[in-house]
């Protein structure tokens, strides 16, 4: 059975789409991959894509739920060499909502 993915508000789903096509292309073959083989595990309960092209670099921040699903939980296109702590504390709050809800 494969992995199936979805997305946590209609927003985060818009902010995938709006950013630039290179990152959508790489984003786009690794949830493919994570789809067909699952994703592999980074702890804690939260996981990351990072999409790199030449456009720049996005940052996704996924979690998983029983029956296979991925949740796509925020992200966003790097604008410095750090990640956020903003951003990533959005995508731990999501993914404790996203957990409890599912509990």
């Amino acid at each position: 059975m494969n992995w199936r993915i979805i997305y946590y508000s209609e927003g985060v789903s818009q902010i995938i789409e709006e950013m630039p096509v290179g990152i959508r292309a790489v984003y786009a073959r690794i949830t493919a991959m994570m789809m067909e083989f699952g994703p592999r595990s980074l702890g804690n309960g939260l996981f990351e894509i990072r999409a790199k092209s030449q456009e720049g670099i996005a940052r996704v921040f996924y979690c998983t739920l029983k029956e296979k699903k991925i949740v796509i939980l925020h992200g966003f296109v790097k604008k410095s060499q750090k990640t956020p702590l903003k951003e990533l504390a959005i995508a731990h709050k999501r993914s404790q909502e996203v957990q409890n809800e599912n509990a």
